[in-house]
């Protein structure tokens, strides 16, 4: 089945005035839906849909009162669509939207939107380095890093759940939706791409107690490590709380940084993820902080060496 991946995750929020901000100031654009609504978007419209926890427009919530409230997929054709509302309707209820798109609830109870991908194409050029041996990618006088330079989320990553029957998950979607398993951490779960999209991971499982079941994570790409730094670090010198990072994950390969947030989970910059096609073999490791990450750094106040005695002892 020919799903691309994440065009939305839908919260119902304690504090929506709260959320508008933290999102916005994370790099999103907002865009009001109607007078309880709002989209904030990445710069290929895919993004975070937010209203009141109040409010009836929203699915209901889950039963441990986490904040997420409906995963939206995009997927390539109304082809797609009816692809999957075939397999879906063997077994459960699916309601068909006035806008073509369709919902159900899967093997969990978490709640699906399935539609036509909102997605924009993007034309942006990725980060350029210059390294000896190898072409230079940027030319003279032209500068990596700026003050002013632009580091806004490029669009929707992947998501990460806390889920207590892992089977049940895997099978779902691998099974009913085509999802592929690209590399699984023992004793925690897999990562997932589907058909439509070469990225490691979409999708990530966490095995948790029934009482944890919702959204942990979810993750923006980014266009490269330098503004995966650069946005994280504003961040952080506008208040906000470093959660993990930065630092570079080894399944996947991608750089990450993530952050607390008033929505319930935490929101990751990522940048540089792998990608893979049919041929890749999965890989397994235990879970832990080895397997976790290649390298993690910590964020501190800038600093500059002094001069000596008169000038500053020349330590951190």
């Amino acid at each position: 089945m020919r799903i691309i991946g994440p065009d939305y995750l839908v919260f119902g929020v304690d504090d929506l005035e709260g959320s508008k901000t933290y999102l916005t100031d994370f790099g999103l654009k907002p865009v009001q839906l109607d007078e309880t609504g709002w989209l904030f978007e990445t710069l290929d419209g895919t993004g975070v849909i937010i209203r009141p926890k109040s409010d009836p427009k929203l699915p209901a919530p889950l039963e441990t009162k986490n904040m997420l409230r409906q995963q939206v997929y995009g997927v390539e054709d109304m082809a797609a669509l009816d692809a999957i509302e075939a397999e879906m309707s063997k077994d459960r209820r699916v309601t068909r939207l006035a806008d073509g798109a369709i919902e159900f609830k899967d093997d969990l109870g978490f709640e699906l939107r399935f539609q036509v991908t909102i997605r924009r194409p993007l034309s942006m050029p990725a980060e350029k380095i210059n390294a000896p041996g190898a072409p230079a990618q940027r030319a003279p006088n032209e500068l990596g890093v700026t003050d002013d330079m632009p580091a806004l989320p490029r669009s929707l990553s992947h998501v990460v759940l806390f889920v207590p029957d892992m089977d049940k998950m895997v099978s779902f979607f691998c099974d009913r939706l085509g999802f592929v398993i690209t590399d699984v951490l023992t004793g925690a779960g897999p990562f997932l791409r589907p058909a439509a999209n070469d990225d490691h991971h979409t999708l990530f499982f966490i095995r948790t107690p029934a009482y944890m079941m919702g959204c942990e994570h979810l993750a923006f790409h980014m266009g490269g490590p330098t503004e995966l730094m650069v946005a994280g670090d504003r961040f952080v010198r506008k208040g906000y709380q470093s959660f993990w990072g930065p630092g570079r994950h080894k399944f996947g390969s991608n750089w990450f940084w993530y952050f607390n947030s008033p929505l319930g989970v935490h929101f990751e910059y990522d940048a540089d993820m792998d990608k893979h096609d049919d041929t890749w073999v999965a890989r397994e490791a235990p879970n832990g902080p080895e397997a976790s990450q290649m390298f993690l750094l910590q964020w501190r106040e800038k600093w500059a060496p002094g001069g000596g005695p008169e000038g500053g002892s020349g330590k951190p």
